[in-house]
């Protein structure tokens, strides 16, 4: 056994083996191939990358959790009910017994209480999800405080629809670390955030075993997860970013799914009676960000012309073929108020029209950066080749995820071509970062996407703040169609798919769980026959 689980993490060492000789995982292992070249730590008050916070939707229980099937029913999770006060601004929430750490420390409402305090005061990426409640670092152990062992309360600045604020806790930052442990690693007032980078403090069915950067991420079970211990004693995640080496290791068993198979893989496989795939419709979009910094991206005829370089049909039938379907709008369809009209396809000569009102009839020079994996450079040499035929010359800057991810998030690109995913399941999670930036300047607080493009969308910043007090649903569904429309229409987007994601898989995997947000994918329930 100790030499077949040394073989699993060899990389391509077992891609050289003869067919023959064809690998089986361990009957209560879970070997993966993912792209998980964007971890950048393991804090659930600091994650903001799709791997980390599926590694965190696995491994802590959140307060809050929603029905993969049925978003719109919420229920408890950490938190085993809630009360809401008669003006809509406290939020009472009772603790479930008989959850303990991996530590053997019982989770309480101090946990729970702490786990929020901390998220604020530490005031990393996914702070604002908590911080658009008027949660500060000075009023944050004021707002939120434990009533006793298992109850605590937390008071909003507003009387906003209660599942915007529920919705909000299923996110990353509604999970709970353990106070004590993350205390007693506490360095200089850090709240223990140089130690939860790389450890672990959670409740959850998983627990950290190994996390090695840019290799691989490894979890053993909690046998006593208070809500049944996982079937897989072991989870091995692969950090495999080519479509063709996760193919190769699937066909030989040396991994039981495939989580990053292009196109012309998924279609290899398709006659392999060992395999199947798994698809399921995600709320993520792939999108242009548009830096407003560059004279020639804040043109608004140059941004709509770019709207009309893009081979939507061709992109989505060829190079993500099965895995997007176009989608203009930033709500994804499934959400309350998408907007599910696509006004733009590809159209050279409007574009050139555009580009020739705008004064830049020969074209202009221009870069994009880009995540050096398979589907995301050829998207971006379509993009190229089209944006050619309009006189624009497209530099592709190709890089690791974190590398492109920083240098996005600092405002220091021209365009970016990204995976945007919901936070949560309510509209606000999306109309608060394309339509919303209160504070342009370079040292703003608030950092959402329109914020990292250096767009001021103006008064669609009001109409975003109003739509989430709006109680009458009809009436804030009206409200986000008509942002959506705005935003279409004058936005530094070019919001092209949304996503299809497929699981390629061992034909006896049982049971693992695609959700509808790229936190919701579990491991817990996985078998093999």
């Amino acid at each position: 056994m100790r030499k077949l689980i040394a073989g699993l993490v060899m990389g391509t060492a077992l891609a050289t083996m003869p067919l023959a000789a064809q690998a089986e995982t361990p009957k209560n292992v879970l070997v993966m191939a993912n792209a998980i070249d964007d971890m950048i730590t393991l804090d659930p008050a600091g994650m903001f990358e799709f791997s980390a916070l599926e590694y965190e939707g696995n491994t802590y229980d959140r307060l809050i959790t929603f029905d993969n099937d049925d978003v719109s029913k919420i229920s408890g999770q950490a938190a085993e009910s809630w009360d809401i006060s008669e003006d809509g601004k406290t939020f009472t929430f009772h603790i479930r017994k008989g959850i303990k750490f991996a530590s053997g420390n019982d989770l309480t409402a101090e946990d729970a209480a702490f786990s929020l305090q901390r998220v604020i005061l530490i005031d990393g990426s996914p702070a604002f999800i908590l911080g658009q409640f008027g949660l500060t670092p000075e009023n944050v152990k004021e707002k939120i405080r434990v009533i006793d062992d298992y109850t605590f309360s937390m008071e909003v600045d507003q009387p906003y629809a209660p599942s915007f604020v529920l919705y909000c806790l299923t996110a990353g930052v509604g999970a709970v670390v353990d106070k004590k442990v993350v205390l007693e690693n506490e360095v200089n007032g850090d709240l223990g955030a140089e130690w939860m980078k790389t450890n672990y403090a959670g409740s959850g069915p998983f627990k950290l075993n190994k996390w090695t950067p840019g290799e691989t991420l490894s979890l053993t079970a909690n046998e006593d997860y208070w809500d049944g211990a996982p079937a897989m004693k072991r989870v091995i995640i692969r950090n495999v970013k080519e479509a063709a080496s996760q193919q190769l290791l699937l066909e030989k068993g040396d991994i039981d799914i495939a989580r990053n198979l292009e196109a012309d893989q998924i279609a290899a496989i398709s006659g392999n009676d060992d395999l199947k795939v798994m698809p399921k419709g995600k709320g993520a979009l792939w999108y242009l960000g548009l830096s407003q910094k560059n004279e020639y991206l804040s043109n608004p005829k140059v941004r709509e012309a770019l709207k009309y370089l893009v081979d939507y049909k061709g992109i989505s039938e060829t190079i993500m073929a099965g895995r997007a379907q176009t989608h203009q709008a930033f709500l994804p369809e499934g959400f309350l108020g998408a907007y599910n009209e696509n006004p733009y396809s590809l159209d050279i000569e409007k574009a050139k029209a555009l580009l020739a009102e705008a004064g830049l009839a020969d074209g202009f020079s221009v870069t994009m950066d880009t995540r050096n994996t398979t589907a995301v450079m050829a998207m971006a040499q379509s993009i190229q080749a089209t944006w050619s035929q309009a006189g624009i010359n497209l530099e592709i800057i190709p890089g690791d995820n974190k590398q492109t991810l920083t240098k996005y998030r600092a405002r220091q690109h021209d365009i970016y071509i990204g995976r945007w995913g919901p936070d949560y399941q309510d509209p606000h999670t999306n109309a608060s970062t394309f339509a919303w930036n209160p504070d342009n300047s370079d040292d703003a607080s608030a950092k959402p996407l329109a914020w990292r493009n250096s767009w001021n969308p103006g008064s669609m910043t009001e109409e975003t703040d109003a739509a989430i007090l709006e109680r009458d649903n009809a009436k804030r569904e009206a409200m986000y169609i008509e942002l959506q429309k705005k935003v279409l229409a004058d936005g530094p987007f070019v919001i092209m798919f949304q996503e299809t994601e497929i699981a390629s898989m061992r034909g006896n995997v049982n049971n693992f769980v695609l959700g509808p947000s790229f936190d919701t994918n579990y491991y817990r329930f996985v078998t093999k026959d």
